[in-house]
C-alpha cells in the first residue's frame, strides 16, 4: 500500500486533478453486473475522483485506476482479519479516498460495507454515539473502519454494540495483506448496507443487492441525468447518505465520470465554495436538496460576477421538498454567471429504492402546480388555482424505465389523476429487505411487491408531484428526523415524564416543516415554565440539532391511543385546532389546584 500512497501523492504534487473524458476507452453506462465490474472497467481509463480541503486546495487525486489499486489491496488485508463472506464492514464515511478504498475493497472482499455517518451535527457527542452504537448492532458488524479524529467516539459506540475490533485506516493499511485468492461479490449477492436514516433507538439498516445498485445507477446515468462522455460531477453531499453514495460515488464510477468533492462539512462552512470549484472545473453535474442552493445563494454576493456556470447543464435537486422560491432565487442571484434555470433537475428517491424513483427530463424548465389549499386539504384533490388560496408545488417526474408508480387512497384503490394519495413503487432497484427486520420489512413491502413510501402525492400528465409525508417523520433541510427520538431527549429532564412530550412537524406559509414540541408541564409559576421551555429546546438542539417551537401545554392534553401509544396525529391536529392550549399566566390563575393535584 505505501507504493499506491506514494502514486497518490506524486499525483497530489503534481496539483492537477483526473481528466474530463476518456479518450481511448469508450462510455460503459452501469453496464455491468457488480461494482466490483464496473470498477474493474473504469480503471482503464484516466477519469476518477479529485477531493479539495475545506479551503479549496486540491488535497487527493484518486484515479479510478489507483482506487482499484488501493481497493484490492484493501481487500487482502480485510480478510487477513479472518473474516467471513458477507460478514459486515462499518466505515466511518468520511469524504476522502480511505473510504472509497475501504468501500470497494469490500467488494472484491466479498464483505458487506455499512458506511456510518462522519459528522456531529445531528446533536453533538452523545447523540452521536447512540447513533453509531444503535446502527453497529443492527447490522451486526463485528468490524469497524474509522479516521484517528473519531477513534474514541467510534470505539465507545462499538463497545456498547459489541463490535469486537475497531481499526483506523492507518492500522488497517499496516496489516499484511492475506495470500488468498479475491472472490468479488457476484451479481446475485448483496452489495452494500444503507443507514440513511432512522431512530437512534431503533436504526433499520437498508440491505441493498449488486442487482438493485446496478439497476438503480443505470437508470440514473442512462434515464435521469443522461450522461455523456464529456460530463464533470461535483459533490459536497455525505457520503453516508444515500443520495451522496449512489448518486455521486458509485453512480460516476459505474459511468467512468470524474467527481470532484468538497466535504460536507467544508461546505457547510464555506457553501460559496461549493460555485467557486463548479465554476473552476467546468462541472456539468451537481445535486443538492433545496436548502444548499439556498445557502449558497445567500453567501456568494457580489462575487457572483467572478463565477462561469454556463457549462452546468444538472443542478439536481433531491432530498427534501423542492422549492420553487429557493430555486428561482438562485437563478436569479446567478444568472451574471451564465446559471441557466433549465439546468434544475427535480427528482424523487429514498433509500429503500437504493437511490432514485423518478426524474423530470433533462435541460427542460422546471414546471410548477399551484393549488387550492382547502381542496387538497379537505378533499384529497389537486384542484389548480392562483392568489393566496394557492400552494405550489414542483413537479417531480416520471418513474425511471422499468419502475411502477401507484398512488392509492387509504383503502388501497389507485387513483388517477390529481387525486392524492399514498406513493407505492415497485422497481428493480427495492431493497432486498431491511438488515435482520422482518418485521419492518414486512411493514413497508406488501406482497404484491410494492414498497409503501410513506410519501402523499399526485399525478400531473404521468409525472409525479410530492405534496408531503404521510408518516411521523419530520423531514429538515433534506434529513428525515424520527420524533421520537425528539421525545425521549426532552423527558430525561426533570420533572418531565414518559409521555409528556410529542413532536411533530408543522408547515409554514413557504412549505416547510417546522418542529414543533408539545410539553406537558406540571409547574405552576411562569418563570419556572420558562426556564423548562428554555431547557427542553436547548436539549433538543443539542439531540436533533434543530431550533424547535415548544409549547407548554396543561397535563393530560396529551392523547393516546387504546393501546396506550402516544398519537402524534391526533396531538397535532388538537394543537392546530385549538383544542390543546398553550399555558399561559391566566389558564394557571383559572385552575391551580387541579394542577397541584396532577403534579
Amino acid at each position: 500500500m505505501q507504493s499506491a500512497l506514494k502514486r497518490n501523492a506524486d499525483a497530489d504534487a503534481a496539483g492537477s486533478v483526473t481528466p474530463t473524458s476518456n479518450r481511448s476507452l469508450a462510455q460503459n453506462l452501469a453496464g455491468f453486473g457488480t461494482l466490483a465490474e464496473g470498477l474493474d472497467y473504469a480503471a482503464k481509463g484516466v477519469t476518477g475522483f479529485n477531493f479539495y480541503s475545506p479551503r479549496g486546495a486540491l488535497q487527493h487525486v484518486l484515479p479510478y485506476a489507483e482506487l482499484r489499486r488501493q481497493a484490492l489491496s484493501t481487500a487482502r488485508k480485510l480478510l487477513s482479519l479472518g473474516l467471513k463472506r458477507g460478514d459486515r464492514v462499518a466505515v466511518v464515511a468520511e469524504t476522502g479516498p480511505e473510504f472509497m478504498a475501504v468501500f470497494f475493497g469490500c467488494q472484491y472482499a466479498g464483505l458487506i460495507p455499512c458506511p456510518m455517518p462522519y459528522t456531529m451535527y445531528i446533536g453533538g457527542k452523545d447523540s452521536y454515539i447512540d447513533r453509531v452504537a444503535g446502527m453497529l448492532a443492527a447490522a451486526k458488524a463485528g468490524t469497524v473502519i474509522t479516521g484517528e479524529d473519531l477513534l474514541g467516539h467510534i470505539t465507545e459506540g462499538a463497545a456498547r454494540a459489541g463490535a469486537r475490533r475497531v481499526l483506523t485506516h492507518a492500522e488497517l493499511q499496516a496489516l499484511p495483506e492475506a495470500a488468498t485468492k479475491l472472490e468479488p461479490f457476484r451479481a446475485d449477492e448483496d452489495a452494500y448496507i444503507q443507514y440513511s436514516s432512522g431512530s437512534t433507538s431503533n436504526p433499520k439498516g437498508v440491505l441493498i443487492s449488486q442487482q438493485a445498485i446496478m439497476s438503480n445507477t443505470r437508470g440514473i446515468l442512462r434515464d435521469g441525468m443522461r450522461i455523456n462522455p464529456e460530463d464533470r460531477a461535483f459533490s459536497w453531499l455525505p457520503l453516508y447518505h444515500d443520495m451522496g453514495l449512489v448518486g455521486f460515488c458509485l453512480s460516476p464510477a459505474m459511468g467512468q465520470v470524474s467527481v470532484d468533492f468538497l466535504a460536507t462539512t467544508s461546505f457547510a462552512r464555506r457553501p460559496a465554495l461549493w460555485l467557486k470549484l463548479m465554476s473552476d472545473n467546468k462541472s456539468t453535474i451537481t445535486y443538492s436538496p433545496s436548502f444548499g442552493y439556498d445557502l449558497a445563494a445567500r453567501r456568494i454576493n457580489g462575487d457572483a460576477v467572478t463565477l462561469d456556470l454556463s457549462r452546468l447543464r444538472i443542478a439536481g435537486i433531491g432530498g427534501d421538498m423542492v422549492r420553487a422560491d429557493v430555486l428561482e432565487g438562485f437563478a436569479a442571484h446567478l444568472s451574471v454567471a451564465g446559471f441557466r434555470p433549465q439546468a434544475f433537475l427535480p427528482s424523487y428517491g429514498m433509500a429503500e429504492t437504493t437511490l432514485a424513483i423518478s426524474f423530470v427530463d433533462a435541460d427542460k424548465p422546471i414546471r410548477i402546480d399551484s393549488i387550492d389549499r382547502s381542496a387538497l386539504k379537505h378533499e384529497g384533490r389537486a384542484i389548480p388555482a392562483r392568489g393566496a388560496s394557492a400552494r405550489s408545488f414542483v413537479v417531480c417526474g416520471r418513474p425511471m424505465e422499468g419502475s411502477t408508480v401507484e398512488i392509492r387512497d387509504e383503502r388501497g384503490t389507485v387513483l388517477g389523476a390529481r387525486a392524492v394519495g399514498r406513493i407505492f413503487v415497485r422497481t428493480p432497484s427495492l431493497m432486498t429487505g431491511y438488515f435482520h427486520n422482518a418485521e419492518a420489512t414486512a411493514a413497508v413491502i406488501g406482497q404484491d411487491g410494492f414498497l409503501d413510501t410513506g410519501d402523499m402525492g399526485y399525478w400531473l400528465d404521468g409525472e409525479i408531484v410530492i405534496t408531503g409525508r404521510a408518516k411521523d417523520l419530520i423531514l429538515h433541510n433534506g434529513r428525515n428526523i424520527w420524533p421520537q427520538d425528539i421525545e425521549w431527549a426532552a423527558e430525561q429532564i426533570e420533572p418531565l415524564r414518559d409521555g409528556d412530550v410529542a413532536a411533530f412537524a408543522v408547515e409554514n406559509d413557504e412549505g416547510e416543516d417546522e418542529v414543533t414540541v408539545l410539553v406537558q408541564c406540571r409547574l405552576q409559576d411562569m418563570a419556572s415554565i420558562e426556564a423548562l421551555r428554555h431547557e427542553v429546546s436547548a436539549v433538543v438542539h443539542r439531540s436533533a440539532g434543530v431550533e424547535c417551537k415548544v409549547v407548554m401545554v396543561p397535563p393530560k392534553s396529551l392523547p393516546f391511543t387504546s393501546s396506550g401509544k402516544l398519537s402524534r396525529a391526533a396531538a397535532k391536529q388538537k394543537f392546530l385546532s385549538g383544542e390543546i392550549a398553550e399555558l399561559s399566566a391566566l389558564t394557571l390563575a383559572a385552575a391551580p389546584d387541579s394542577l397541584e393535584a396532577v403534579h
